[in-house]
C-alpha cells in the first residue's frame, strides 16, 4: 500500500488512480498469517463504500505478458535469489523462513506487484501528480540476496532504482512508516547517492535494525527509532523536527512513500498507540 508523488505536493485530483489485482489475493500465506488477502479485501471493501469513492480510478496493473518486470528487480536482487523464489513456487510451495511463505502463485504474484509499483511511477511521471498502489505481497524486507519478514521483493527499492534509470528521476526518496524497520529497502539504497531512505519505526522491534546510527555512506538514511507507546504527538514532533527538514535537504525530485498501517494501537504485532 504505497503513495507515490512528487515534490511539492500538487493539487487534489479530480480522480485518483488506485493501481489493484485481485490476483494480489492468490498469494495464499495460509490461515491465521498474519499477512493474508484479507488485508487487501479489508482495504478494497472499505475504499469502495467511502463517500468520495466516485473520485478513485481503479486501475489494473500491467501485464506479465506486456512487461517483463525481472531486469527491474535484477537491480535489487541477485539472480540466484530470484530463481530461488520461482523455484519454490514451481514445487509446490514452501519457506523462506519460519513466517515468509511462498504458494505455488507467489512467484507471480508478486512479479505482479512489482509491475503495479512501476505503473505508478509511469504514472506519477507522465502527470506529475499522486498515485497509490495497492499490493501485496510486502517488500520492505526483501534484502538482496533473499526475503524475509513475509516481503519477497523490495518493491520501494526496485521503484526507486526505475525511476532514476528509466525516467528521468535524478533523486529520489524514500519515506516509510511502517512500524517495523525496512531493512530490506535501506541496505538496497543505502549506497546510492542519489536516493534517500527514510523510517520511522518502532525500536526495539523486529528486524531489530534501524538505529538512529544507521545513516548511509551518503548521509542519505535517517532512522527515527519510535518508543514502544509513542503516540501521534511523538509522530508529528518526529516529522515536523527530522522527516521534513531531511528530505528538504535531499531536495528529491519524486516521494516513493512505503505505507504500513501497522502502527495503528490495534495491530497485535507492535506497540505504537496511533
Amino acid at each position: 500500500m504505497n503513495d507515490l508523488h512528487y515534490l511539492p505536493t500538487f493539487p487534489i485530483l479530480t480522480l485518483f488512480p488506485l493501481i489493484y489485482s485481485d490476483t494480489f489475493l492468490n498469494h495464499d500465506t495460509g490461515s491465521f498469517h498474519p499477512e493474508s488477502p484479507q488485508r487487501l479485501e479489508a482495504i478494497v471493501n472499505a475504499l469502495k463504500t467511502v463517500s468520495w469513492s466516485d473520485r478513485l480510478q481503479w486501475r489494473q496493473p500491467t501485464t506479465l505478458a506486456q512487461r517483463d518486470p525481472l531486469a527491474y528487480i535484477r537491480n535489487s536482487h541477485i539472480n540466484e535469489y530470484i530463481q530461488r523464489v520461482e523455484a519454490i513456487a514451481t514445487n509446490g510451495g514452501g519457506l523462506l523462513d519460519e513466517d515468509t511463505v511462498i504458494s505455488p502463485q507467489s512467484y507471480q504474484v508478486a512479479l505482479l506487484a512489482v509491475n503495479a509499483w512501476l505503473d505508478g511511477l509511469d504514472t506519477v511521471t507522465q502527470t506529475q501528480k499522486q498515485a497509490f498502489v495497492l499490493s501485496r505481497p510486502p517488500g520492505h524486507h526483501a534484502v538482496q540476496k533473499t526475503g524475509m519478514g513475509f516481503c519477497l521483493f523490495s518493491n520501494a527499492a526496485i521503484a526507486a532504482n526505475y525511476a532514476l534509470q528509466c525516467k528521468g528521476a535524478q533523486r529520489v526518496a524514500i519515506l516509510d512508516w511502517d512500524v517495523h524497520h525496512g531493512n530490506g529497502t535501506q541496505a538496497i539504497v543505502e549506497d546510492n547517492p542519489n536516493i534517500a531512505y527514510c523510517s520511522l519505526h518502532q525500536f526495539p522491534a523486529y528486524p531489530g535494525t534501524g538505529r538512529a546510527s544507521e545513516t548511509g555512506k551518503y548521509d542519505n538514511i535517517l532512522n527515527i527509532p519510535m518508543a514502544p507507546g509513542s503516540d501521534l504527538k511523538s509522530y508529528q514532533l518526529a516529522f515536523s523536527d527530522q522527516v521534513i527538514p531531511f528530505l528538504a535537504a535531499f531536495k528529491g525530485d519524486l516521494l516513493i512513500v512505503s505505507a504500513g498501517y501497522d502502527a495503528n494501537q490495534a495491530d497485535p504485532l507492535a506497540s505504537i498507540n496511533l
